[in-house]
């Protein structure tokens, strides 16, 4: 059996047997995701798409803490500051890369173990074979810094039964492994004892035979038994009459769920609800991605996005200023431009 170990701009890659598997190797940075690790993992696909010994791909993370707890945000705070264009070129390659996963021809199996957000659902939910454990915590917390998801997030949480994505996006709130299949985010569960295993297994079988042998039933999804009240609460266009439904409720998790969004940039959980309503309508990943890619240049641009990642991951004194503090003083024109064509910088993602 073949074994060959490398490393690269943090990301480790090797190939046993018929598996190429790749690590993500910052863990003390929750193996956040930088430019290199980009660049890498896109020229990994590359070179194993066309190596015939290659028949499946792993991503998985190092540590024990989780895959991938997103993007460098700290880096894009700074950039958003300065005004200058590293966010641009990130982003630019980060969606190529998560339109890239989606449409490989290869089994890309992926492991969520452990925290796995934002950047690290782009790398991780777009794969065929999208593994969950006990221990999975994963979620898109844009709203939260004064953002709005990305990385596909906008398709998937679209496309997830009901209003489930829609509750998700909005209150920025983690899911368990058993929520996310329910949710369309993950594919199989499997213990986290047994990954060590299954990692041997892809060297040597199919994916699919291989995931099947060691996946389980999933445990009952607390978030699925929710939506009596989730899919009749979010199923307006206007996330004020959203929090008007959630406080009728009289759940405490709705009135948690209302908390949690009157906590967030009332700018991006407005762009952010518009955002899933388009994606609903788009037909591919590709045209979401698009999309999303306009939103993510004008959201560098919002005086929030600096703020929250300030006062979530730089200050941490999680007490962001707004601008503007209130929902009613959002300005609708913002909320349309951010959806407008970029022009010649628009990123022209193109479904095969």
């Amino acid at each position: 059996m073949e074994d060959r170990y490398m490393e690269h701009n943090d990301v480790l890659h090797q190939q046993t047997g018929q598996l190429g598997h790749l690590i993500l190797n910052r863990p003390d940075a929750m193996n956040a995701l930088n430019p290199a690790m980009i660049s890498t993992l896109a020229q990994c696909l590359d070179e194993w798409e066309a190596d015939d010994a290659v028949s499946t791909v792993l991503i998985s993370g190092a540590g024990e803490r989780g895959l991938c707890a997103g993007g460098d945000i700290v880096s894009i705070y700074h950039d958003a500051r300065t005004g200058g264009d590293t966010s641009e070129t990130f982003w630019r390659d980060e969606y190529h890369l998560n339109a890239r996963i989606k449409r490989y021809p290869k089994p890309i199996v992926t492991f969520m173990d452990g925290v796995v957000l934002g950047g690290g659902v782009g790398i991780s939910a777009h794969a065929s074979h999208r593994i969950v454990t006990e221990r999975s915590r994963i979620g898109m917390p844009e709203t939260g810094i004064g953002f709005v998801p990305d990385v596909g997030g906008t398709y998937l949480l679209s496309r997830a039964p009901g209003e489930l994505g829609t509750h998700a996006a909005l209150t920025a709130a983690m899911v368990n492994g058993a929520d996310a299949i329910a949710m369309g985010l993950a594919s199989h569960f499997v213990e986290s004892a047994s990954l060590a295993t299954l990692v041997d297994e892809l060297a040597e079988r199919n994916a699919s035979s291989a995931v099947a042998r060691w996946g389980q039933a999933a445990p009952e999804s607390a978030l699925a038994q929710q939506r009596w009240w989730i899919d009749e609460a979010y199923a307006p266009d206007r996330v004020e009459t959203i929090l008007a439904r959630l406080s009728r409720v009289g759940d405490p998790a709705a009135d948690a769920a209302a908390a949690a969004i009157a906590a967030k940039s009332p700018t991006a959980v407005s762009v952010a609800l518009a955002a899933l309503r388009r994606a609903r309508a788009l037909g591919t990943l590709e045209e979401a991605l698009n999309q999303e890619f306009r939103v993510s240049l004008r959201a560098l641009r919002w005086p929030d996005f600096a703020e929250g990642i300030r006062a979530q991951l730089v200050d941490k004194d999680r007490n962001p200023a707004w601008s503007p503090a209130a929902l009613a003083d959002v300005p609708e024109d913002v909320v349309a431009e951010a959806f407008a064509s970029l022009g010649e910088r628009e990123l022209g993602l193109l479904a095969p």
